[in-house]
C-alpha cells in the first residue's frame, strides 16, 4: 500500500463528516446498501400501517403505528434471514443520523397557542397526568428491577406522546437501541388497546359529557394517531363530535411539554452519569441540551411564530396565508414521520431477539401498570377540574 493511500485511510473525520455522516466522505458509498434496504422496509411499513388502520379497521387515520411496523418487520427479517455485513453501516447511519433529523423536524408539530386554546384549567389536568405517569412508571420499573433508562422511556412515552417522545428521549439519555425498540413495542401495544376500549369507557365514566370524555382520551392514550382514532370512534358511536376537538387539542398540549421534559431527562441522566463516575464537574450545556434537541426547539419556535402571524389576521412570516402555512408545516410533519420510520426500521434490522431475553415480560407489566395509572390520574384530575374547562 502506498504512503498516500495509507494517509488517506488514517485520516480522521472532519467535524462536518462526523456530525452529518458519521464516517469520512470517501467511505459514504458504504452507507447506500443498508440505507436502501431500510428505506424499502420503511415504505412497506407506512403502507401496511395505512392498509391495516384505514382499509381493514376503518379509521380515517390509522391508529397502527408505522414505526412499530418498521421495528417488528425489521426484527423478524434480522432474526430469520442472515443479513450480510455490507448492510450494517447503512443501518447504523439511519439509527444515528436519520433519527436525529426526524426528531428535529418533529418540532414543527408544536405550537404554544395550543396551550392557550385549552385554557388555564385544562393545562393543569395535562400536567398532573404527565407528572403522575412519570412518577408511577419509574417507581414500578425500579420495583421490578428493570434498566432505569428503559423505565424512563416507557414513562415518557406514556405521559407525553408515545413513540415520538420515546425516539426523541432515547438519544438524549444515551439509551440503547434495544431499549428504544422495546419501549416502542410496549407503548404501541397498550396504546392500540386503549384506542379500541377507551371510547366506550369514557362514555361510561363521564356519562356522555363530550368535554370530559375528550380530556380523558387526550390525556390517557399514548400516541397522537391513537388519540385521534379513539376520539373519532367516540364521536361517531355516541354522536358527540365535540369530543374530537377537545381530545385533539389536549393531545397537542401534551406534545408541547416534550420540549421541557426531554432536556430535563438529559440533565438528570448527565448528572447521574457524572455521579456514577465519581465526578463533580459541572454538566456542560451541550450535554444538557444536545444539538438535535436545539433544532427541535427552533422548529417549535418557528411554528409558534408562524401561527402568531396567522392568528393575528395576517400571514405566517409575511409570506404564507393560512392554507399555505398548513400545507408547509404539514409537509414537514410528514417527512418527520417518514424519517423516524426509516430510523426505527434500522433499529429493527440491527436488533436481535437475544437482547430481549434478559428482560422477559417485565417491561410489558410496566407498560400495563403505566397505562392503568395514567388512566386513573386522568379520571381523578378531570373529575375535579374538568367541569371548569371550556374549549
Amino acid at each position: 500500500m502506498s504512503s498516500t493511500s495509507t494517509a488517506a485511510s488514517a485520516r480522521a473525520m472532519s467535524t462536518w463528516e462526523k456530525n452529518l455522516l458519521g464516517t469520512r466522505i470517501d467511505e459514504a458509498p458504504q452507507l447506500l446498501p443498508g440505507l436502501v434496504v431500510a428505506a424499502l422496509l420503511a415504505w412497506l411499513s407506512i403502507w401496511l400501517s395505512k392498509f391495516l388502520g384505514v382499509t381493514v379497521m376503518g379509521f380515517d387515520k390509522s391508529p397502527v403505528s408505522a414505526v412499530m411496523m418498521a421495528i417488528l418487520l425489521g426484527l423478524i427479517i434480522n432474526n430469520v434471514i442472515p443479513l450480510p455485513e455490507v448492510l450494517r453501516p447503512g443501518f447504523k447511519f439511519t439509527v444515528k443520523k436519520i433519527l436525529r433529523l426526524g426528531i428535529i423536524l418533529l418540532g414543527i408539530r408544536l405550537s404554544v397557542f395550543d396551550v392557550f386554546r385549552l385554557g388555564a384549567l385544562g393545562v393543569p389536568i395535562v400536567v398532573l397526568c404527565i407528572l403522575g405517569a412519570l412518577f408511577f412508571t419509574t417507581r414500578i420499573n425500579k420495583w421490578l428491577k428493570l434498566p432505569e433508562r428503559l423505565g424512563t422511556l416507557i414513562a415518557v412515552g406514556t405521559s407525553i406522546c408515545g413513540v415520538s417522545a420515546i425516539v426523541a428521549t432515547g438519544p438524549a439519555i444515551d439509551a440503547e437501541d434495544e431499549e428504544v425498540a422495546y419501549a416502542v413495542a410496549v407503548i404501541t401495544i397498550f396504546g392500540l388497546v386503549a384506542t379500541l376500549v377507551y371510547p366506550y369507557l369514557a362514555n361510561l365514566i363521564f356519562a356522555g359529557d363530550p368535554v370530559k370524555a375528550g380530556l380523558f382520551l387526550g390525556t390517557s392514550i399514548h400516541d397522537t394517531s391513537q388519540v385521534t382514532g379513539a376520539a373519532l370512534v367516540f364521536a361517531d358511536v355516541f354522536s358527540l363530535p365535540r369530543a374530537l376537538d377537545v381530545a385533539t387539542v389536549t393531545k397537542l398540549v401534551r406534545n408541547v411539554f416534550m420540549a421541557a421534559v426531554i432536556p430535563l431527562m438529559a440533565l438528570y441522566y448527565a448528572r447521574r452519569t457524572a455521579q456514577g463516575e465519581g465526578e463533580e464537574k459541572k454538566i456542560s450545556f451541550v450535554k444538557l441540551l444536545p444539538l438535535f434537541i436545539v433544532g427541535f426547539l427552533i422548529l417549535a419556535v418557528v411554528r409558534s411564530i408562524g401561527d402568531a402571524g396567522i392568528n393575528g389576521g395576517g400571514r405566517a412570516f409575511g409570506l404564507w396565508d393560512s392554507g399555505a402555512w398548513k400545507d408547509l408545516f404539514g409537509f414537514v410533519k410528514t417527512w418527520a414521520v417518514n424519517f423516524l420510520v426509516l430510523a426505527l426500521a434500522g433499529v429493527g434490522l440491527s436488533t436481535s431477539f437475544r437482547t430481549f431475553k434478559g428482560l422477559g415480560v417485565k417491561p410489558f407489566f410496566v407498560g400495563l401498570a403505566a397505562a392503568l395509572m395514567v388512566g386513573v390520574v386522568s379520571f381523578v384530575a378531570i373529575s375535579l377540574l374538568g367541569t371548569f374547562v371550556a374549549l
